[in-house]
């Protein structure tokens, strides 16, 4: 089993930055890709950002250049720098740790809210 504690979320006017980070503890052994999605009532949960174990990314196009996904092996934590944040970008942020070669894990933090005020 894999925790994942979301923090960092809260309320930012647009064009701000918020720092999320993402906790990781229990049985990592398999885990080889670490994500954070989001999710607004009513849609369904985009994925925004992965990083995986050779410290490759991958961004969704509505946040390309301005988010960052990072991992601190040291501290166990995952991290999602934001920047010139949008209303658009308003939703609870979740962290993700999956095995993607067998899909047999999968893991969901409980999630962190984010709103941008315009």
């Amino acid at each position: 089993q894999v925790q994942l504690v979301e923090s960092g979320g809260g309320l930012v006017q647009a064009g701000g930055s918020l720092n999320l980070s993402c906790a990781v503890s229990g049985n990592t052994f398999s885990i080889n890709a670490f994500g954070w999605a989001r999710q607004v009532p009513g849609q369904q949960r985009e994925l925004v950002a992965v990083i995986g174990t050779g410290v490759t990314t991958t961004y969704a196009d509505s946040v390309k250049g301005r988010f960052t996904i990072s991992r601190d092996n040291a501290k166990n934590t995952v991290y999602l720098q934001m920047n010139s944040l949008k209303p658009e970008d308003t939703a609870v942020y979740y962290c993700n740790a999956v095995d993607l070669i067998t899909g047999a894990e999968d893991y969901w933090g409980q999630g962190t809210q984010v709103t941008v005020s315009s």
